[in-house]
Order: C-alpha cells, then sequence, then structure tokens
C-alpha cells in the first residue's frame, strides 16, 4: 500500500485511515475505529456462530469476537496465516477482531480523493463501502466498519 499518497498540503479535509489487504484487494477504514493491530492467533470456535465468526479471543482479559471480514464482504473465507493480522476495532462500544491478509499502512490522505461507488458495481458487501481511493497503482476500497456492523446484527457474545 506504500503507493497512498500521503496529504501533503494542510489545507482542506483528511482522512486519517489504516489500509490493509484482503485476497489480493486494498481496503481502508478510518483510524479512529482501531484499537490495536494484533498478529495472527487461533480463536476458539463458538458452536452456532454466523458463517462469518471465527469464534472467539481472550484480549487482556475482555473475550471479543473473531470475525472472517472476507466472509462478511461475501468474498471466500480467509485461511490465517503467519503474515495475517488480527485489527481490534471499536464499533459501537464494542471491541471486534478481524481478520486481514495483512496491514499495509496507516496514513493520511486528502478526502478530496475518495470517490463514490459506482452504482452499476454496488454487490451485496458494497454497501459497506464510503467510497473508492483511486491511486495511481489501484483502487482502495474505504469501508465503514459502523455500517457493517450494525448493533442489531453484533454477535450475542458481544451484545451481551
Amino acid at each position: 500500500m506504500s503507493g497512498l499518497n500521503p496529504s501533503v498540503s494542510g489545507t482542506g479535509d483528511t482522512l486519517e485511515i489504516i489500509a490493509f489487504r484482503l485476497h489480493g484487494q486494498a481496503f481502508c477504514v478510518r483510524t479512529t475505529t482501531i484499537r490495536e493491530i494484533r498478529g495472527w492467533g487461533p480463536a476458539t470456535p463458538i458452536p452456532h456462530a454466523p458463517p462469518d465468526v471465527i469464534g472467539v479471543m481472550n484480549l487482556r482479559g475482555m473475550v471479543i469476537p473473531i470475525i472472517d471480514l472476507a466472509n462478511k464482504l461475501g468474498m471466500d473465507s480467509s485461511e490465517p496465516t503467519q503474515r495475517s493480522a488480527i485489527v481490534v476495532a471499536e464499533i459501537h462500544g464494542m471491541a471486534i477482531g478481524l481478520i486481514v491478509d495483512g496491514v499495509s499502512d496507516i496514513l493520511t490522505v486528502s478526502a478530496s480523493l475518495l470517490q463514490p461507488v459506482p452504482e452499476i458495481s454496488i454487490s451485496p458487501g458494497m454497501h459497506y463501502a464510503d467510497g473508492i481511493i483511486a491511486q495511481p497503482d489501484g483502487m482502495v476500497c474505504f469501508l465503514n466498519l459502523e455500517r457493517m456492523f450494525e448493533r442489531e446484527q453484533l454477535p450475542q457474545e458481544v451484545a451481551a
């Protein structure tokens, strides 16, 4: 993700983002939703969990759900490797771990680079996107985690 151009101008709105990859595609989210980034560690499965919930893990005494973000976005499930990361996000006041193939960068980009998702390309998982950041080396999908994990859709372990 080193191809993202950091904002060099102090004028205008900027977005603080963390960029990551899933199945070779670039995605990003606002850094304000991220608590920490951890290396991959196995999750404890939960019986009858939704397909995108891999299980739970202990994060300093707090049990948090671990979500297969690729599956949540309608992609093939990710097979975690040693290069995988768990991005711990705080969404609606609750901690959730998101498995990604790897974190690329944490940057500040100009908000003017964010373009709307073309309506013709909107698939069921794309209503989670706030837009696309076009870069010389490719496109980065800007995800909205609050929309992706609406309160009523949060795993029971978190909502309780």
